[in-house]
């Protein structure tokens, strides 16, 4: 059962308003953060996308625009705890930003987060994936199951693992036709225990409740404990040291 400080820890978010393809604007942000307060959440990431046309996503203005949104939280009485954070999308000239511009979970600079979507993997990913990791961050895929490359060629998973990745889940593909690729990829994932977290990755109030099933079907497929292990204790882990 969740202690008196954390309830749900959402990894992947797209709250912050204006600022990429999530919440346009902060009614949009409240409104969405009070239907994660509903769910049993009490903190959430702003894990907005760090994209080349996006400049101003960089970890100083993300940092800024989270502590933003705090204050309208907490005006409007709405019990979420905020850390910044950033989804890098893996590409070939990402070892060319400097590694402080580099986003981080809490931005304390030991766990990142990436996608990528691809039908199969470039030859730019694993000497990416190495230079993220010779600086010491422990790196994260979002989504897995959303890859064309990860659907077809399910044993990636394997691979990814072996070399130090660790994998999160998207809580809307639970709740995606039952013959949808990406649905049948993460319930396989979930069942062979591959996940180290599963994240909302909310980005707006309309696709908001459908990533609510999804966790309630993650619900249906796992104990109680391994729930709270997706959900709290490994995202606790993300948090920067007080």
């Amino acid at each position: 059962m969740p202690d008196v400080n954390f309830g749900r820890i959402d990894v992947h978010s797209h709250l912050l308003p204006g600022i990429d393809d999530g919440c346009p604007n902060v009614e949009e942000s409240l409104a969405c953060a009070r239907r994660m307060v509903e769910a049993g959440y009490t903190h959430s990431f702003c894990t907005p996308h760090i994209w080349p046309n996006l400049p101003e996503n960089r970890p100083g203005n993300i940092i800024e625009r989270t502590a933003q949104l705090q204050q309208a939280l907490d005006g409007a009485a709405i019990p979420l705890k905020l850390i910044p954070g950033g989804e890098l999308n893996l590409r070939a000239d990402l070892t060319k930003v400097p590694i402080d511009e580099i986003p981080t979970y809490g931005m304390a600079s030991k766990f990142c987060l990436f996608d990528i979507w691809v039908d199969r993997l470039p030859s730019f990913f694993w000497p990416t994936v190495e230079w993220l990791q010779g600086h010491g961050l422990t790196v994260i895929l979002a989504h897995p199951e959303r890859m064309r490359a990860v659907q077809d060629e399910p044993e990636l998973a394997d691979a990814f693992l072996q070399a130090g990745l660790l994998l999160q889940g998207n809580l809307q593909c639970f709740a995606d036709l039952p013959n949808a690729p990406t649905r049948r990829t993460a319930e396989l994932f979930l069942r062979h225990d591959l996940y180290f977290m599963v994240g909302s990755d909310l980005h707006n109030l309309n696709s908001l409740p459908m990533r609510l099933r999804g966790l309630e079907r993650v619900k249906e497929l796992v104990s109680e404990e391994k729930l709270w292990e997706l959900t709290r204790n490994h995202p606790r882990e993300l948090l920067p040291l007080a």
